[in-house]
């Protein structure tokens, strides 16, 4: 019994979610565009941090748009260097990692929400944060306290958005192809940062405000598509069982899954969610608010199923996928790319290293669902960690400025797009897809919004220590800062290893399942032997499992 409605299911494990529709596709399809404020909001920030108008209103260091450099370029700033005319490190610093802060804040309360309000209106909800903040940056001319303002509410605004939306995807995605359409989501995320880039490359040499105001001011057409395509897209069914409105839940699940509302596809699946949640309340019962947060943290590091496990899971992966160094890359890569001394175009080579972000993260959409989460991280972990070794090789060698070594800066440059295509088929969407399979029901949105929130916070690091690790004016790696990337690696390597499960193939019920019986090295050969439907006596004969015994491993 569940909201007043009877709940029967199947014992077939194979019948607990019905085949897969066009309009499953569609919606999550529709839901991945949440992507674009992630994405669009890392690219242009670098970019605009180096356009000479930005510069100068912050600097107050004058440019001559009109000035031609013996190397034949336009533009050069008046009484200091070409290497000097950049913004401070902390300035730089500030600008950057204040958007990720207030992302990481808005990650958690937009888990919190999406469990008091529904995963759909808390979506919506950011998409209006987001658009206060945008204003806020757009009114702002000099005044750094009302442009970084204007950043922390825009990053609440798209910490929403990036928590609720890999929840909402997880929610209603097809098994068969919850890989590859939760992979939609971190496609879309390259997309926005490549039209982040393409917009800055375009306004890049205005000697007016619009330089930076127009990449600012095209967000608000990803607010208004997603905000209002939201209002015509059902809530998730999982967050109906949670609340306990099953009625409601059968409506919602029989849209998403393009069947009629008696159908047995709706009803078994319907079933199996509500005897999972039913079983999960059994251990992580609904007490306080407090207590609703607590959760995440209760149970043991030894047992592979255990709240605390997960949450280390989910939190440690988002972890392990910022320290990889990608947004080194998206954030500061013009102001790299200048420092190597011998690019005359570092937007343009952004602009390609972005390019092979987007045109290198649809692989995965194929190979998540072929391969597995595990193969992927790994191989990409150890992808990464020659690339970038290799980066930081050629740059205390050949690559050094000094050198004036033309062929060893296009090597790295070719190694930094390798590093980035084997990010973007790996760690890049297969992180955000094992969030959203680890965590059972009644601490979902919780704890996703911490896995999203870890995300953030890394985030926020790497943008506040990276401008000091790399600027002139401080300790000036350069290139030797892809040793600290490649070393950071080794970590993301042993974890996915040890820590992270294959769930390629399985309902989120049977993930929850699968965590309780086998260890992630082992989980890759893992089969379903029963339904919680049967387990919790959902079965029209009533011949669920007596007591059976499930045995936690490591």
């Amino acid at each position: 019994m569940a909201g007043g409605v009877v709940i029967t299911g199947t014992t077939d494990v194979g019948r607990v979610e019905a085949p897969v529709t066009f309009k499953a596709y569609m919606i999550c399809a529709f839901a991945a565009f949440g992507g674009i404020f992630f994405g669009y909001d890392t690219g242009w920030m670098g970019g605009v941090l180096a356009m000479p108008y930005f510069i100068t209103l912050y600097t107050g260091v004058p440019y001559d748009y009109n000035a031609v450099n013996a190397d034949g370029t336009i533009g050069a700033p008046i009484g200091v260097s070409k290497e000097a005319f950049v913004l401070p490190s902390a300035t730089q610093s500030l600008f950057t990692s204040i958007l990720s802060c207030g992302t990481f804040f808005g990650a958690l309360i937009g888990g919190d929400i999406a469990d008091f309000f529904g995963r759909r209106p808390t979506i919506i909800a950011g998409c209006f944060v987001f658009t206060v903040g945008c204003i806020l940056q757009i009114s702002s001319t000099n005044q750094e306290a009302l442009f970084v303002l204007g950043r922390l509410i825009a990053g609440c605004g798209v910490g929403f958005i990036s928590a609720v939306v890999i929840l909402y995807m997880s929610e209603i995605a097809p098994k068969k192809v919850r890989g590859a359409m939760v992979s939609g989501y971190q496609f879309c995320i390259t997309i926005g940062i490549l039209l982040a880039n393409c917009v800055v490359y375009g306004t890049q040499n205005r000697s007016d405000s619009g330089s930076y105001r127009i990449p600012i001011g095209v967000q608000f057409l990803w607010a208004i598509v997603l905000g209002t395509g939201l209002f015509f897209l059902p809530e998730s069914p999982r967050y109906f069982v949670k609340k306990g409105r099953i009625e409601e839940a059968a409506k919602a699940l029989a849209f998403v899954r393009g069947q009629p509302l008696e159908s047995d596809y709706v009803k078994d699946e319907l079933a199996e969610i509500v005897a999972n949640n039913e079983f999960e309340m059994q251990h992580i019962p609904e007490t306080s608010y407090v207590g609703s947060w607590t959760a995440c943290f209760k149970g043991s590091l030894s047992h592979g199923n255990s709240s605390l496990r997960r949450t280390i899971l989910g939190a440690g992966l988002q972890c392990m996928q910022q320290c990889t160094g990608i947004n080194f890359v998206f954030y500061f890569g013009p102001p790299f790319f200048k420092q190597l001394g011998t690019i005359s175009n570092p937007f343009l080579i952004s602009l390609i290293t972005t390019l092979v972000n987007v045109l290198s993260t649809p692989i995965s959409f194929y190979t998540i669902e072929k391969f597995g989460r595990r193969a992927l991280l790994i191989t990409g972990a150890i992808g990464m960690i020659v690339s970038q070794f290799i980066v930081g090789a050629i740059g205390v060698t050949q690559g050094r400025v000094e050198v004036h070594n033309t062929a060893a800066v296009q090597a790295m440059i070719a190694f930094i797009c390798i590093n980035i295509a084997f990010f973007a088929t790996t760690w890049g969407p297969t992180a955000w897809v094992v969030v959203g399979e680890v965590f059972p029901l009644p601490i979902r949105s919780r704890g996703v919004g911490i896995s999203t929130a870890s995300n953030w916070f890394w985030n926020t690091i790497i943008a506040v220590i990276t401008p000091y690790l790399v600027g002139g004016d401080e300790a000036n790696l350069g290139p030797r800062v892809f040793f600290l990337w490649g070393s950071l690696c080794c970590l993301s390597l042993t974890f996915a290893y040890f820590l992270v499960p294959e769930l390629k193939g399985l309902s989120l019920e049977q993930a929850d399942m699968c965590m309780q019986e086998v260890s992630p090295r082992h989980s890759a050969g893992w089969k379903p032997s029963h339904t919680y439907a049967a387990e919790m006596h959902h079965v029209e004969d009533d011949t669920g499992l007596v007591n059976e015994a499930v045995v936690e491993k490591v």
